[in-house]
């Protein structure tokens, strides 16, 4: 049986301590349960709530440190781009280029993402359906890149609230061999925090096993030692001493 593909990682780039940190347990991860988990952090949150929000460090120092961090304990990489210039430079870095779920119908973004030859895992937009997400796909595969991941993460329900209607990842296999579910942000609470995102990570497990049972293939799990503390997304990262678990569950 194919095991499935896992992304996880902090949501930012909060320091290199906190890379290691996170790295370490997942390469530890790989080695007992022989998988190949993919590292995922971000260096420029550009669509943080308030202006004060923390971004990362930028776009060079956020990708010497993923690359430092590829170097150091032989982990594929994911990292998000915002900007169509982004993409040529982090596509020399890492291994899978994702786009941000409110930019996957931003055409040269999708293109200039494509054209790097790297893995492109798009999200679902919070306003679209599974069958929407055959034009983002079509825009990259035309743009000379067959290589497209999609990822579902919810749909927005009313004000600063999530639903996931699961029968979208059988509706994007459709159109990609490869259907993630993002089980940390679909549980967020977005803008419902006092100018920050809320969420309720107590369901990020059964967002998991749900979306297995609909034909899953892939799961995506932000998480950091203490997201209490996180500079962003704290309330739906996972602890990362309970990764194990939900990973276990999947396996």
């Amino acid at each position: 049986m194919n095991k499935p593909v896992i992304i996880a990682g902090p949501c930012v780039i909060e320091s290199m301590e906190l890379l290691q940190q996170v790295a370490a347990e997942l390469l530890r991860l790989n080695q007992k349960y022989q998988l190949n988990i993919i590292f995922k952090a971000s260096f420029d949150k550009a669509n943080r709530t308030s202006l004060s929000s923390f971004r990362g460090p930028g776009l060079e120092k956020g990708l010497q440190m993923l690359s430092d961090i590829r170097t150091q304990y032989g982990l594929r990489i994911l990292t998000d781009v915002h900007e169509s210039y982004q993409a040529q430079a982090a596509g020399e870095v890492v291994d899978v280029l994702q786009i941000p779920a409110f930019l996957c119908r931003q055409t040269d973004l999708l293109v200039a993402a494509a054209r790097t030859g790297k893995t492109i895992n798009i999200k679902k937009a919070q306003f679209l359906s599974g069958d929407d997400m055959k034009y983002p796909v079509q825009k990259v595969i035309e743009s000379g890149n067959p290589n497209v991941w999609l990822t579902e993460r919810g749909n927005m329900m009313g004000y600063n609230n999530l639903v996931v209607d699961f029968r979208n990842i059988p509706l994007m296999k459709q159109w990609t061999d490869t259907v993630i579910m993002d089980c940390t942000h679909a549980v967020q609470r977005p803008g419902g925090g006092n100018g920050c995102t809320s969420g309720n990570r107590e369901y990020v497990p059964m967002m998991a096993l749900a979306a297995k049972a609909f034909g899953a293939n892939g799961f995506f799990f932000e998480t950091h030692p203490n997201p209490e503390a996180a500079k962003s997304d704290g309330p739906n990262m996972l602890f990362l001493q309970d990764l194990e678990e939900v990973v276990k569950s999947l396996l």
